[in-house]
């Protein structure tokens, strides 16, 4: 398998899939760049939708809905933020970019290079 499809599949599961290519890949620092960055970027993402779900439901139970409507947004806007990145991260992957996410780039290539 070319490195840029690895690279592109690292991103399709998020997570997960990153996980998997740390795992199988032993020789291209290309592919575990984008599947350390895909762990990095995609699972700080879910932890952030888990938290909002958790205060969208602390807010149901307590019948807060000015803190429900808080959530609800910030999930969305971060659901959108989550599409747009799978997608721009799977096509720059696919033509052998190696584009930083701030926060998250600069860490994955430090573990690549290991």
């Amino acid at each position: 398998m070319s490195a840029n499809v690895a690279g592109l599949l690292c991103y399709v599961a998020g997570w997960i899939t990153g996980i998997v290519f740390v795992v199988l890949e032993k020789k291209s620092t290309f592919v575990k760049f984008h599947a350390w960055q895909s762990i990095m970027t995609f699972g700080a993402l879910t932890v952030i939708q888990i938290i909002l779900s958790i205060l969208g439901a602390i807010a149901v139970a307590t019948l807060s809905f000015g803190l429900w409507q808080f959530a609800h947004v910030l999930g969305i806007i971060v659901w959108v933020i989550t599409v747009a990145l799978w997608i721009v991260l799977m096509l720059l992957a696919y033509q052998g970019k190696m584009w930083k996410v701030p926060g998250a780039g600069n860490w994955a290539e430090k573990q690549a290079n290991k």
